[in-house]
């Protein structure tokens, strides 16, 4: 048994002057945080519990939502304004995880999930540049069937495991972040990094950083969105690829268009080539493949999960059918 340390932040100053020390991690939910303690892949030497601080989700001056870093996932997916505005955010979060389990974990906990791949689950018995920086990489050889298509490097290829984060991605949400600095806010499309040369620093939070809550920008086309996830079975098991998008028709041509896509990258990704070869096109197959495709020819594929590209291709292009009022 590894000891540590347990306080509970009482306010967002409590939290980061606490969350100052170091070798001190945030508690949200825990459902990720508490498994790899258990694994001994997380050892802090102290816990500062959040999850006190605002769970509140409110409209917005400019008809956005501000939802508290707190919130319970559960309270998020059936909150009225997300199911109305924001669908894509209501459908990823249902997608993701059993009922039990939403009812535990928060929205902050949920951006700050580590990945699933086995070789950073397996302890001293794997390389990990994620877990142990220069130690290598065995997904690169071994088994890396849901692992990265996009964006990986030779240090890593693991995806992010989140599908809240994707749908967040696709709807331009906006975190915001507390720390002994000040304040300050980030999109959410830049707040996971790429792995790089190291892929042990996953956020662009810095020591102490707290997130306090998620911005929901108002949107005219967030209404319209929607999520999809691919997966093994056909209940909460981690995603192969998802997409999120949003979709704005206008005379038969696409007006605007957000695409992000879950299980293809180490981050939540973006997809802004995609989106820029969707803009000003007739609504229809033949300018949803066009826009997959341009997604997709940075694909770099390995042995084990060279499938993804054919499946990412085609669920963007059933999405945005659906989303278009076309036959899925």
């Amino acid at each position: 048994m590894i000891p540590f340390s347990y306080a509970r932040a009482s306010d967002v100053q409590d939290a980061i002057a606490k969350g100052a020390l170091s070798g001190t991690k945030f508690l949200g939910g825990g459902t990720n945080l508490v498994d790899l303690m258990r694994e001994t892949i997380e050892r802090p030497t102290g816990l500062v519990d959040v999850t006190g601080l605002s769970a509140e989700i409110a409209e917005t001056r400019d008809g956005g939502v501000m939802i508290g870093a707190a919130a319970r996932n559960t309270a998020v997916a059936e909150h009225p304004l997300i199911r109305s505005r924001y669908p894509a955010l209501t459908r990823a979060i249902v997608a993701g995880a059993s009922a039990q389990i939403r009812n535990m974990a928060t929205v902050g906990g949920n951006l700050m999930q580590r990945t699933r791949c086995t070789y950073f689950f397996d302890g001293e018995g794997s390389h990990c540049n994620k877990r142990a920086p220069g130690d290598g990489c065995d997904a690169l050889s071994g088994f890396n069937r849901s692992h990265a298509i996009l964006g990986a490097s030779d240090a890593c290829i693991a995806v992010h495991p989140s599908d809240m984060c994707v749908a967040l991605t696709a709807l331009d949400a906006m975190v915001h972040i507390e720390g002994s600095e000040g304040s300050r806010s980030l999109p959410m499309k830049d707040f996971h990094r790429l792995p790089g040369d190291r892929p042990d620093i996953e956020t662009m939070l810095q020591p102490g950083d707290l997130i306090t809550a998620i911005e929901l920008p108002a949107s005219s086309i967030a209404a319209n969105s929607t999520y999809r996830k691919v997966r093994d079975r056909a209940s909460y098991a981690f995603a192969l690829v998802s997409v999120a998008a949003a979709l704005e028709i206008e005379n038969g041509n696409v007006r605007d268009g957000r695409i992000a896509l879950g299980g293809v990258a180490h981050k939540p990704w973006r997809a802004e080539r995609a989106e820029a070869a969707l803009r000003g096109k007739p609504a229809g197959e033949a300018a949803f493949l066009a826009a997959a495709e341009a997604e997709l020819v940075a694909a770099r594929t390995f042995e084990g999960n060279a499938f993804k590209v054919e499946l990412a291709r085609r669920t963007i292009v059933s999405v945005l059918t659906e989303l278009s009022g076309g036959a899925v």
